[in-house]
């Protein structure tokens, strides 16, 4: 079995961060987003992926290439990005037509048994009730619990069932047909090619499409979602729910901090992470995310993101800063 991880959106909702970091690759507790998504895959046996990547892919494929160099790696380029159906359906001539492959988004982390999925008996699709669908695509169940409907993003939803970003599909000759029709009749929503019309075709032609509840989305396209998938991460930590010492600082666990930090004189946490090489002294933290190789001095921040290599001196209370930037508050 292969997976598909389409990894080529541009990330707007968490600009600016995303101008110069790929949003698969924004950490959350410790570790980028698409490492959580692969370490559940490559632990349920799958050995096999497929990245579609785009927008800043070679950033995602250095980091992939690094991090998970013994991991047979393929890398589909969507430059013309028309939708997440065209997105998969480029990656056809990798898969054969009756093979079994599960896809998932590269900005949602899942709570949910892999290989309970992968053994479903007909194509099965993850969803998770929410209290308002309007974002996402819905799906409608008949009376034994199949799928009759899909619709990507209705205004007027008949369901609360939305879809998580995880699809098993039990033969991609199937998929693979329906999408073709689609793009061949040109049958968009809002002028794209989704994965949700591809879905609904496959049930025109015939295929049975069933639903498996996940425990848990963490859907990282904002910053709020993003700060609470990494709270609530790093709270299911055990090892981080003791303070590491630190010479004049204070940790109020949960807290990550990466290699080689620097940190003197500060309060860090609760619910913070920090990457690699990143200096702070005389600052406040909590609840924000921090890159790698970031300066701050005398700043108080909570419920920010802060990108890599970016510098802050002064004095502030929330901000969402991409990579490469120097802000000096003080005088």
């Amino acid at each position: 079995m292969k997976a598909i991880i389409p990894v080529a959106g541009a990330g707007t909702k968490l600009r600016p961060f995303t101008y110069t970091q790929p949003k698969p690759l924004i950490p959350v507790a410790g570790k980028p987003i698409i490492a959580f998504i692969l370490d559940q895959m490559i632990e349920s046996g799958i050995k096999e992926f497929i990245f579609v990547i785009g927008y800043l892919g070679d950033k995602i494929k250095d980091y992939l290439d690094e991090a998970y160099p013994h991991v047979k790696k393929e890398y589909v380029h969507q430059n013309d990005r028309q939708g997440l159906g065209q997105a998969i359906l480029s990656c056809a001539d990798l898969i054969a037509s009756d093979a079994e492959v599960l896809i998932q988004l590269g900005d949602t982390i899942l709570d949910i048994d892999l290989k309970v999925l992968m053994h479903s008996r007909h194509h099965t699709l993850g969803i998770r009730k929410v209290s308002d669908p309007r974002s996402f695509g819905v799906v409608e169940l008949d009376e034994e619990g199949q799928i009759k409907k899909l619709v990507e993003k209705p205004q007027i939803p008949k369901s609360n069932l939305a879809l998580v970003g995880l699809y098993f599909i039990k033969n991609f000759a199937a998929l693979k047909s329906a999408l073709e029709y689609n793009i061949k009749n040109n049958l968009r929503t809002r002028g794209e090619f989704h994965l949700t019309d591809g879905l609904m075709q496959m049930i025109h032609q015939g295929e049975k499409l069933e639903v498996m509840e996940v425990k848990n989305w963490f859907d990282c396209g904002k910053k709020e979602q993003l700060l609470l998938t990494n709270a609530t991460l790093l709270a299911r930590r055990e090892d981080l729910r003791k303070a590491e010492p630190c010479d004049s600082c204070i940790m109020i666990p949960p807290v990550i901090i990466g290699k080689n930090c620097e940190i003197k004189h500060s309060i860090i946490g609760p619910n913070v992470t920090i990457g690699d090489g990143a200096k702070i002294e005389k600052s406040i933290l909590n609840d924000s995310i921090i890159g790698n190789y970031t300066i701050l001095e005398s700043v108080i921040l909570k419920h920010s993101i802060i990108g890599n290599d970016a510098m802050i001196r002064g004095s502030a209370m929330s901000y969402n800063i991409g990579d490469n930037t120097e802000i000096d508050l003080g005088n």
